[in-house]
């Protein structure tokens, strides 16, 4: 199975490759898209970025995904399933992020579900992760909504982050 692209009931997803570089340098200067993702990028940082999810797919065949409207074809975001080192541990994130006009219509937990699924149906994982800020309350939000508990408070990058987990037997019992 290719995980190249999927779709969702309102999301196209499309394998990250070279060609996207230009809408990540857009999101990475959105002040309001990466407020709760370490901020602002400069060029240098985006293209590190950029390389290190390009080699992730190459080496899982699996990662990040630009994200469309089905109806209008337009980029509006992107979602992920990637490694994640999680204090020494190798787990498997989840993640996304929006353009602000597109926040507040449920896409975030619409993406995050379906990551999820792709994880345990897909990749045969037996959890899936979920980081994000003490202060990001409302992705907190999204990864309670596709069943996260939390799983501990950690340092990640020398910032507080709050880690939430969902186990495939969880996952199961809520299907």
């Amino acid at each position: 199975m290719t995980l190249d692209t999927f779709t969702t009931a309102r999301l196209s997803a499309e394998r990250l490759t070279p060609k996207h570089r230009d809408e990540i340098v857009r999101m990475h200067q959105d002040a309001r898209v990466m407020a709760m993702l370490g901020g602002v990028r400069d060029d240098a940082k985006t293209q590190d970025y950029l390389d290190r999810n390009l080699a992730h797919w190459d080496t899982h065949g699996f990662g990040l995904w630009i994200l469309r409207d089905r109806m209008s074809g337009e980029m509006i975001g992107r979602g992920l399933l990637r490694h994640l080192d999680v204090q020494g541990q190798d787990d498997i994130e989840t993640g996304y992020a929006f353009y602000p006009p597109w926040w507040g219509k449920g896409l975030a937990t619409e993406i995050a579900q379906k990551c999820v699924d792709l994880g345990f149906e897909a990749l045969n994982l037996q959890s899936v992760v979920g980081l994000t800020t003490p202060a990001n309350t409302a992705s907190q939000h999204v990864l309670r909504k596709v069943g996260m508990m939390h799983d501990r408070d950690m340092d990640h990058g020398g910032v507080p982050h709050v880690l939430l987990r969902v186990t495939r037997p969880t996952w199961s019992a809520s299907r």
